[in-house]
Order: C-alpha cells, then sequence, then structure tokens
C-alpha cells in the first residue's frame, strides 16, 4: 500500500471498489477542496491537483448530495495531455455528516465524506448553546462517527464557567458515548492525545461557529499558521468566517483533517429513530403513555408530560425535543412532497418523449441495447 494513500486513510474496502471498475488506466484520489466549477484531489505520485466532474456523473446525480464532496474517494481518469483529468466514478461513502440546507429547501448538505471522528468546538462564553450543541450530537450519532466537543478558551474563562459548561455537554450526550474537553487551543493545554496525535488514516472533521477557535485549533494541529484567524467582536461576542471553504488537510503525524467555514446554522437531517435514540429518557418514558402514537403534548396519561410536572424532566429538554421532533416531521413531509413531484415530472416527460416514435424507438434501444432493430431491417 502506497504510503499517501495510506495517510489519506485507504482501505482494503476502497481498493475493492477501485478494482471493481475494472479500469486500469484510472486512478484512485481523494477529495481535499471544491469549488464552483471543479475540484482538488489529492493522489499517490501526483499529490494535489485540479480535476473536473464527468458530465455522466452530474447529470445521474438524483440531489447534490449525491455529487462528490469534501473527503469522497473518487476514480480518476488521467485524460488527454493538456486537459485536466476527470472524476469517472466516486466509490461508496463509508459514512456522511450531513445537515439540512438553511432555508426552506428540503435538500441534505453533506459536510464531510468518510468521517472517523467529529470534532465539535465551542466556548464557554458567548457561543455556548446547549441547543445547537444538541443538535450537533444528534447528527453525529446519524453519521456513525466518534463524537469529540472541545470546550475552548480555558485560558480566557474562570474555570467554574468552564466547569459547568463541560457538565451540561456531558449532560445532553448521555446516553450518548462523548468525550468532552475544556481547552486553549492557543496553549495546546487540555487537548487530548488521541487529537493532538491523529492516527495514521484517521479522519476528523472539525466544525462549529465562527469565533469559536476552530483555526487556531487547526493551525495547533498543523504545527504552523496556515490558517487566518480574527478577533471576535467584542459586543455581539460572535465571530467572523476566516475560513471560506471546506478543505481537507494532511496533517504532521499522517491523519487527515477536515476544516470548515463556521456554521450559523445547525439544522436538522436525520431521522425519527435518530433522535430517539439521542432523547433516551424520553424514549423510555414514552413506552408508558397510554396511547402508542402520544405526542406528549396534550394527551391525558402521558408518562412524558407526568414526569414534566414532577420534574424527574427539565422543562428545556422536554421543549427542545418537542423543537427537534416537529422539525424532523415536518422536513421527512417536505423530503416525501418533493419525491413526489419529481416522479410526476418524470412522468410527465416520459409521457411527452413516447408521442414520438423516433424517441420510442430512441428508448427502446436504451433500454434493450442488444435487441435487434427491426426498423432498420429489409423487408
Amino acid at each position: 500500500m502506497s504510503s499517501l494513500l495510506q495517510n489519506l486513510g485507504w482501505t482494503l474496502t476502497e481498493q475493492k471498489a477501485f478494482h471493481g471498475l475494472g479500469q486500469t488506466g484510472w486512478y484512485p484520489a481523494r477529495i481535499c477542496r471544491e469549488t464552483k466549477i471543479n475540484y482538488s484531489v489529492l493522489a499517490e505520485g501526483k499529490g494535489e491537483h485540479e480535476v473536473v466532474l464527468a458530465g455522466k456523473l452530474w447529470h445521474e446525480a438524483a440531489t447534490d448530495a449525491e455529487l462528490p464532496t469534501v473527503g469522497d474517494w473518487v476514480a480518476v481518469d488521467p485524460g488527454e495531455d493538456g486537459q485536466l483529468p476527470v472524476i469517472r466514478a466516486m466509490l461508496p461513502r463509508r459514512n456522511r455528516f450531513s445537515r439540512k440546507i438553511p432555508g426552506r429547501s428540503c435538500a441534505e448538505q453533506v459536510i464531510g465524506a468518510n468521517i472517523d471522528c467529529v470534532l465539535v468546538v465551542t466556548d464557554a462564553l458567548a457561543d455556548f448553546n446547549p441547543k445547537r450543541l444538541e443538535r450537533y450530537l444528534t447528527l453525529i450519532r446519524k453519521s456513525g462517527a466518534r463524537a469529540v466537543v472541545l470546550v475552548n478558551k480555558a485560558d480566557m474563562t474562570p474555570p467554574e464557567q468552564m466547569s459547568n459548561a463541560c457538565q451540561c455537554v456531558a449532560a445532553l450526550a448521555a446516553p450518548q458515548e462523548v468525550e468532552v474537553y475544556a481547552v486553549s487551543a492557543l496553549s495546546r493545554s487540555g487537548l487530548p492525545e488521541s487529537i493532538l496525535n491523529i492516527p495514521v488514516g484517521r479522519t476528523v472533521l472539525v466544525v462549529g461557529s465562527s469565533g469559536v477557535g476552530k483555526s487556531t485549533l487547526v493551525n495547533t494541529l498543523l504545527g504552523e499558521d496556515r490558517r487566518e484567524t480574527s478577533e471576535v467582536n467584542g459586543v455581539t461576542g460572535k465571530g467572523r468566517h476566516t475560513t471560506v471553504a471546506r478543505e481537507l488537510l494532511l496533517l504532521p503525524g499522517g491523519g487527515v483533517l477536515i476544516d470548515n467555514p463556521g456554521m450559523r446554522e445547525v439544522q436538522m437531517w436525520t431521522d425519527a429513530a435518530t433522535l430517539r435514540a439521542q432523547f433516551e429518557d424520553l424514549s423510555q418514558l414514552a413506552l408508558q403513555c397510554r396511547f402508542s402514537d402520544c405526542s406528549h403534548r396534550r394527551e391525558s396519561g402521558c408518562a412524558v408530560r407526568a414526569a414534566l410536572a414532577t420534574g424527574a424532566l427539565t422543562r428545556e429538554r422536554y421543549e427542545h425535543f418537542l423543537r427537534l421532533d416537529a422539525e424532523i416531521a415536518e422536513l421527512e413531509k417536505l423530503v416525501e412532497k418533493r419525491r413526489m413531484t419529481l416522479e410526476r415530472v418524470t412522468r410527465r416527460v416520459k409521457r411527452i418523449v413516447l408521442r414520438n416514435r423516433d424517441d420510442r424507438e430512441e428508448q427502446r434501444r436504451q433500454l434493450s441495447p442488444h435487441r435487434k432493430d427491426i426498423s432498420h431491417t429489409a423487408d
């Protein structure tokens, strides 16, 4: 196995998928950056270089989430001299970390693919938002990656405030296994060994709001000031974007880091099962409700509302569960509506195509390429 591919996380799974394509002239690469018009990839013996996406892949993708993104493994055709290499295939993803695109859209935005760990960076000051952190943890659970939360800026935060913030995150995470650390990215204090020395072939995705010290952390892990940093606004407590594009970076020890711009919104892209797993305490209470389809709002015999009345369940956690539950239900309705709309459009286009004899013959040839074409045979 080549050293660069090993550092990037190449495994036997990717190797089998790549060889299964049966194209000896192509080479494997991992996407490290994407723009509106092309991609940059890392490949053995070629380093970092630009490539373009094959039109066939673009047209076959039902949604943007099915297109290659940072962290994906791809098969690249070197092409002819003087032309950019072309991405001809995308290897199956092991997993992905996604959110819903901000706004009214019901589309999925893939933040990173083929990841082992999601590193959420926050602080105990103006950025600290338990509800947003709970959204992160729910999405991480959906991805299947390991979750680590760094409460940054320990060097400028009162110890009691840092301790309270870490305890709050740990309480949010239960029963999910989440590592929580009070750290100072600037001085490296508090950073766990597993983050300071990310193992060869492991991929860590860094997420969080602007101004929490993500770029400082990335510079610390890289061992050089490669990412621009900026001061937090003293009035609003908010930072500005210094990382403007998602990028995969190779670490000195051989691990991989995917740095992201600050995320102002963390909208849910998950399902009810993942939500129930994240709120295991409420799920257990719900089993005791009188009605199996209890909404936990007004029904009589609701065990969740009974726990709320006795103080066994906090109102904040109860209300946050209801908000996330309603958001996921709305997302599922939008996704189903979009699916039905696409089906209607597809059927309409198909009917229009089949009205024309030549179009019917073309479709038949595409569906049955080996069938004899009787329209071009002699009588």
